[in-house]
């Protein structure tokens, strides 16, 4: 029971952080990801606006060259890469219409020319243009800005490129995303830390009702429920307490009650069968009075026997069922028994087969008397639902330190999921036989009073086998 209350525990807090984690980390990435997003749309536009600047100013400076001729310009475009100031972080390129790099500031072995689109699309669209992404001849990510340049005779004669590499900015960026990120845990582990507490006065209360509610499902009436929150757990607890009392209440009202009748019913029942047997003892009585009166005598039997379980039931409601415990030889007891209820099975028909062991069968501390009472009732069990079988297998013998006794019919069986509820009082399952359902349950009862089991499960080929374990020693 406290395994499985843990797990729904467990299971709750794993919907929590599935539902409310889950969200907050999905709601905290976005974040992260629209903050970096924006702040890699603001650097990028940053350096595209200033090379855009520069290349409009550079652009409109080389324009007072247009008179001179192609040799005397691209040596001016020599002349001015060279001199450039800000080469260490910017590049800038002189390349003509053929896209031929002509001079660049970083020298006359500044490397191949350069392959990227937006070359192209500025001497075509005779309009500046910008390119983000990696260079295609050395892979690294830069940002790139051509301008066209415009001869004289309005031919386009080239373009003025400016080139500088990403590499700061992308580590700022990762920067950003990085402290993004670990602030997102941060929170989490704050959200899922200060909730901890939260969680306890939520999963603790619902652990308790849970095993409370158990217990009483298992037949502990009255047991209460204590909780200090006076929310919807601290009502649903309550309910439960009132549910608990009143259920206790009536098990106490029908208990005294069946006590009572018990009680009340042995008086007429005893005179019943004491008349009875006088009367059958009048040799002169004609033959359908005798057999009127064998009915009366037998059906009075078996209600003094009903009577007897009800008594049986009510004492061990509450808790008056005591054992009269003396080392007994169990044996001995069982073997009586057995040759004592053989001869009423005959006649009906049914064959008790009883298996008699060699195997030394140790006396055991036992109430002889409630022990007995749990044979009859487990065969009288057998002989109702089982008797179609015509044949009850019974043992005894010694297994490890323990009196083990099995008791087997050749009935229908029972159905697999009536098998967990034909102990508990009061149930009779599905079979049309008469009885009140609490034999089984007193017999149970009994059995857990000696420290022992009794067991019932369908039999391999079919019927019933019942299994009642005793110990040797308390």
């Amino acid at each position: 029971m406290e395994k499985k209350t843990l797990a729904t525990v467990g299971g709750l807090r794993l919907r929590w952080l599935k539902n409310t984690a889950s969200v907050i980390a999905a709601l905290g990435l976005v974040c992260v990801l629209t903050l970096t997003a924006c702040f890699a749309l603001y650097y990028y536009s940053s350096m595209s606006s200033d090379m855009k600047s520069r290349a409009k100013a550079t652009t409109e400076f080389f324009a007072n060259y247009v008179d001179q001729t192609y040799n005397e310009f691209y040596q001016s475009c020599i002349t001015y890469a060279n001199t450039f100031a800000d080469k260490d972080y910017i590049e800038l390129q002189f390349i003509n219409n053929q896209g031929t790099l002509v001079a660049s500031s970083y020298g006359q072995w500044a490397g191949d020319s350069p392959q990227t689109g937006e070359i192209a699309d500025a001497i075509s669209s005779r309009n500046v243009q910008t390119f983000l992404g990696r260079d295609t001849n050395t892979g690294e990510r830069i940002m790139a800005v051509s301008s066209p340049m415009i001869f004289s005779n309005g031919e386009v004669i080239g373009v003025l490129r400016y080139v500088t590499s990403t590499r700061v900015v992308d580590a700022q960026l990762v920067l950003v995303a990085v402290t993004g990120a670990a602030l997102l845990l941060m929170v989490l582990a704050i959200v899922v830390v200060t909730s901890g507490s939260y969680l306890r006065t939520i999963m603790n209360p619902v652990a308790e009702i849970s095993e409370k509610a158990k217990l009483i499902a298992g037949g502990s009436y009255g047991i209460q429920i204590h909780t200090p929150y006076q929310d919807e757990i601290g009502e649903l607890a309550q309910t439960i307490n009132e549910m608990s009392n009143k259920i206790a209440q009536n098990e106490k009202m029908q208990a005294e009650f069946i006590s009572q009748l018990s009680h009340e019913l042995r008086t007429p029942l005893t005179v019943i069968n004491g008349w009875s047997e006088t009367l059958l003892s009048d040799e002169n009585m004609d033959a359908d009075t005798r057999q009127g009166m064998k009915i009366i005598s037998s059906e009075a039997k078996r209600l003094t026997e009903m009577v007897m379980d009800l008594l049986d039931f009510s004492r061990m409601q509450d808790g008056r069922m005591t054992l009269a415990v003396e080392l007994t030889d169990i044996r001995s007891e069982f073997d009586d028994t057995m040759y004592m209820y053989a001869s009423r099975l005959a006649q009906d028909g049914i064959v008790l087969n009883y298996e008699d062991s060699e195997e030394d069968i140790p006396e055991i501390p036992c109430d002889a008397k409630r022990l007995r009472q749990v044979f009859l009732n487990i065969l009288d069990n057998a002989s109702k639902y089982g008797g179609s079988g015509k044949r009850i297998d019974v043992s005894m013998h010694y297994e490890d330190e323990n009196v083990v006794v099995r008791f087997r019919d050749y009935g229908p069986g029972i159905p697999e999921d009536e098998l967990p509820l034909v102990k508990k009082k009061f149930y009779k399952g599905s079979a049309s036989v008469r009885g009140t359902g609490i034999g089984l349950a007193v017999c149970d009862e009994i059995v857990q009073m000696h420290g022992g089991t009794l067991t019932l499960e369908n039999a391999e080929g079919g019927g019933t086998l019942v299994t009642v374990t005793l110990p040797d020693a308390h």
